[in-house]
């Protein structure tokens, strides 16, 4: 061997740059490249993909020469490389391709080094959507409230006729019986797990010309019962007190 040729190996291997390391994320199926950084490749140049923890070689160029090594399941034609930079190219890549690819450039220029970690993720199932029945403890249907007057509870105070109404609801369980007055709420009683007849009175004047309503609900239902004209109601009412009025 000539003596300038050990020679300038010599220079070469002392004048090595450090490992750079780069990190890369793909999707399965698709193509990565593993750029090398060489712009152009010369005559004596050779360059060395290596992968995994031992570093089996799986390419190079020597002497402008490309070899693939690739006839392993894991490579089988999957594998490419450029005859101008030495860049890697990895075609349908899959998960088992994930790992460590180490690259070595030996040129006149010096000795580099790159280590490339590929990380490959297989795609993400799309989401699907179900209903889940939802069971509930609640009845099919609520009964509606009746509405009724207390002609024993009629009264006369400063002139003014009352008549007293009561709403009524029978064999009902974890319901809320309410009285509005247009929608603001007057008044309510709930009861929880038992299976009872509810009442719940109200007192109105018998000129009241309001409308009122009655309201049976549960979480997931409710029924109503309104009260336009009072007079219908309380007419046994107007009898009484009339008869009252005449006694004093």
């Amino acid at each position: 061997m000539p003596m300038w040729t050990v020679f300038l190996f010599f220079i070469c291997v002392h004048d090595a740059q450090t490992d750079e390391m780069i990190s890369v994320s793909v999707m399965e199926g698709d193509s990565i490249t593993l750029n090398s950084g060489v712009t152009e490749i010369l005559r004596y140049d050779r360059i060395l993909w290596f992968f995994g923890p031992s570093e089996t070689r799986i390419a190079d160029i020597n002497d402008q020469v490309i070899t693939r090594y690739d006839q392993s399941a894991r490579f089988k034609d999957k594998l490419q490389l450029d005859s101008q930079t030495g860049s890697l190219t990895i075609k349908n890549i899959t998960t088992t391709n994930s790992g460590l690819y180490k690259l070595t450039v030996l040129s006149q220029r010096g000795v580099s080094h790159k280590t490339f970690t590929v990380t490959v993720s297989a795609p993400v199932s799309t989401p699907v959507l179900q209903t889940i029945p939802q069971v509930s403890h609640y009845p099919a249907s609520l009964p509606i409230p009746v509405i009724t007057s207390d002609s024993s509870q009629c009264s006369l105070s400063s002139s003014v006729s009352r008549c007293s109404l009561v709403c009524s609801v029978l064999n009902v369980s974890d319901v809320t019986l309410s009285w509005y007055k247009g929608i603001s709420l007057l008044s309510s009683i709930s009861v929880s797990d038992l299976s009872i007849s509810l009442s719940l009175p109200l007192e109105v004047e018998y000129q009241d010309n309001n409308t009122y309503s009655c309201v049976i609900n549960n979480p997931i239902r409710n029924q109503t019962t309104h009260l336009d004209n009072i007079s219908q109601l309380c007419h046994t009412c107007e009898g009484k007190v009339w008869f009252t009025r005449q006694d004093n």
